[in-house]
């Protein structure tokens, strides 16, 4: 396997990392979306469009963990695809916070953290996947 191919040492951490994101918004997003109970009532001034995103894109990330703990080629074109679609949807979020709609906090910092996340692994898988 040739150094372009190698899987660098920060693929595996940030698997873990992704994998447990993904885990935890398929719980939380679960929780919201399908009980009606206590997570829905912690949960605030939800936008279900976004819920519903960060809950699929739970399965996203879980895959994208496999592809970076495996070094999969295909895992840079999931990796911006999650970070392009998750721009979008924070961008929808951005737009209805400025019509006034109602919002919470916390969910402009995930959507943040979920962004920067998936842009800086789509970059850095990216760069090691490109052929010189």
């Amino acid at each position: 396997m040739d150094s372009q191919r190698s899987r660098p040492r920060w693929a595996i951490p940030i698997a873990i990392f992704v994998g447990i994101f993904g885990a935890l918004s398929l719980k939380s997003g679960g929780e919201v979306l399908f009980i009606d109970g206590a997570g829905r009532a912690a949960a605030g001034n939800y936008l279900p469009s976004v819920v519903w995103f960060n809950f699929l894109a739970g399965f996203a990330y879980i895959a994208g963990a496999v592809g970076l703990a495996r070094w999969r080629p295909w895992v840079a074109p999931l990796a911006f695809t999650i970070a392009i679609l998750t721009c979008v949807v924070f961008v929808a979020l951005g737009a209805h916070i400025s019509m006034g709609g109602a919002f919470e906090v916390r969910t402009v910092g995930a959507m943040t953290l979920r962004s920067l996340v998936w842009i800086g692994v789509a970059v850095a898988v990216r760069r090691r996947f490109m052929v010189g």
